[in-house]
């Protein structure tokens, strides 16, 4: 049987890492947003949605109309679609309430990235109290535990 274990570790990331994080932080909300507004929008004029599917689609061309969107982690973007398509599926489900609008001045700011390779094993992607996270290259990190398994994504 296959578990999934979560490891929660404070960084110490350099400015320029930081400005690189928020810089992300704002892109995966600004996408959200965009889709959200833009699945509202449809949803009223035709009472259908949109799908992951065309959403991601349409990604490369924001990326070709807003230049900041090549400067982050393509994959931070895309969760954040996934995201909101899940979001929604519940609203329909009548799991969940209906997706909000994400807001700048909330004091939670996250994104969630994967981490690449088929086979990525700890000893890889963390070394010497460093974790290698896309974009950001290296990261210090307080390794208070020992990692058992690969890892699959991270939350920053």
């Amino acid at each position: 049987m296959l578990k999934h274990k979560a490891y929660k570790f404070r960084i110490y990331p350099t400015k320029e890492q930081e400005i690189l994080i928020a810089k992300t932080i704002g892109c995966s909300r600004f996408i959200f947003n965009h889709f959200l507004a833009k699945w509202d929008e449809l949803y009223k004029t035709t009472g259908k949605g949109l799908s992951y599917g065309s959403c991601s689609k349409e990604i490369p061309v924001l990326k070709q109309e807003f230049d900041w969107l090549k400067e982050v982690d393509s994959t931070s973007v895309q969760i954040s679609v996934k995201h909101l398509a899940d979001a929604f599926d519940r609203f329909f489900k009548k799991q969940n309430e209906r997706p909000r609008f994400k807001s700048k001045r909330n004091p939670v700011q996250s994104y969630k990235t994967n981490i690449q390779g088929k086979n990525q094993l700890p000893e890889v992607s963390i070394g010497c109290n460093k974790l290698k996270l896309p974009k950001l290259k290296w990261v210090r990190f307080a390794h208070s535990k020992h990692i058992t398994g690969r890892i699959l994504n991270a939350t920053i």
